[in-house]
């Protein structure tokens, strides 16, 4: 079943997140008290309502407490945020994703029943800082808001063949940039261990094997495909 979601904030960040999740074909209700802001989103998102996210009834009349997930993406005001969230777990929101401004705000919000808190400022910069300080190919990154590079658990459909046999690039339109896995070595104590192994652009007669993950590039609606998501 398809999931659904909801999307209360409409500022950058929030339109942001209702639009990727609409573009890999997900359902998603957003709200925002400014009518402009939600007019912006009218025909991308599944549904879009002006109304005050602080008033509970108006929040369960829309059918919130019947979604998957909703984020609470409000940047202007922390106490509005706070609020909200206690709205939503009030409603039985069955996971509850919320924005904080800073370690404060996020101990708030956990405390009071978000299920994951983000920080997307701060988040946003450690990712640059680590990309220009040491590039790390296996980071999903996000090329567009349709495409990117995703690590994945290769599907036990898989298992045993060759990349040349899963037939990746033909039947998902995906190309498998990397794999990687946990190869066994001994220890100088004698030990055995695994260590992590990568395979770099991995040719047609490279075997998939039970374990093994995969670095994906393509658009996020294949890769959902090749997953099952």
């Amino acid at each position: 079943m398809m999931k659904q979601f909801g999307v209360i904030g409409l500022g950058r960040f929030g339109r942001s997140v209702a639009n990727a999740l609409v573009e890999r074909g997900f359902e998603v209700l957003a709200i925002d008290r400014d009518e402009r802001c939600v007019k912006d989103l009218e025909g991308k998102a599944t549904v879009s309502l002006v109304l005050n996210a602080l008033d509970e009834k108006a929040l369960r009349d829309a059918g919130v407490a019947d979604l998957d997930c909703v984020i609470v993406a409000i940047g202007d005001s922390i106490e509005d945020s706070i609020m909200v969230t206690m709205v939503l777990k009030s409603l039985g929101v069955k996971y509850i994703v919320a924005k904080a401004q800073d370690d404060l705000h996020g101990k708030i919000l956990a405390r009071i029943g978000a299920d994951r808190v983000i920080y997307p400022e701060r988040d946003m910069g450690i990712r640059l800082a680590e990309s220009l300080a040491a590039p790390k190919i296996f980071d999903v990154i996000e090329l567009s808001t349709t495409h990117g590079i995703v690590e994945t658990p290769l599907p036990k459909r898989f298992v045993g063949k060759t990349l040349g046999e899963a037939k990746l690039r033909e039947k998902y339109h995906v190309s498998v940039i990397a794999i990687k896995r946990k190869a066994p070595y001994m220890t100088k104590e004698g030990t055995p261990e695994l260590k992590e192994e990568v395979i770099i652009a991995p040719g047609a007669d490279d075997e998939l094997i039970e374990g093994d993950v995969l670095v994906i590039l393509g658009a996020y609606t294949d890769i959902d495909k090749l997953t099952g998501k």
